[in-house]
């Protein structure tokens, strides 16, 4: 099990970026969640096996049919447990 935490920027706001991540993870099944960032960024935070996350990311990078993806920052993050994938509020 690995642990990520992704920035997404672009236009990811408004777009049903957030829902579209919960079922994709979902589908994959992956752990974590979602939340819009203050300054207009996505953050993900996803658990799961290396080969699943790296599945989300690659989606993630693809974004939901009306966004538009301008960079996506993956960093290693600490290894907490979760259950099911959610949306979180803005931070």
């Amino acid at each position: 099990m690995i642990a990520r935490s992704i920035f997404i920027a672009g236009k990811v706001q408004g777009v049903w970026f957030r829902d579209w991540t919960i079922q994709a993870a979902n589908a994959i099944g992956v752990s974590g969640w979602v939340r819009n960032r203050a300054d207009s960024s996505v953050e993900v935070y996803a658990v799961g096996e290396a080969d699943q996350v790296e599945r989300l990311i690659d989606r993630l990078r693809e974004g939901s049919p009306a966004s538009r993806v301008d960079s996506i920052d993956v960093q290693e993050a600490e290894l907490h447990p979760v259950d099911g994938f959610v949306r979180r509020s803005t931070a």
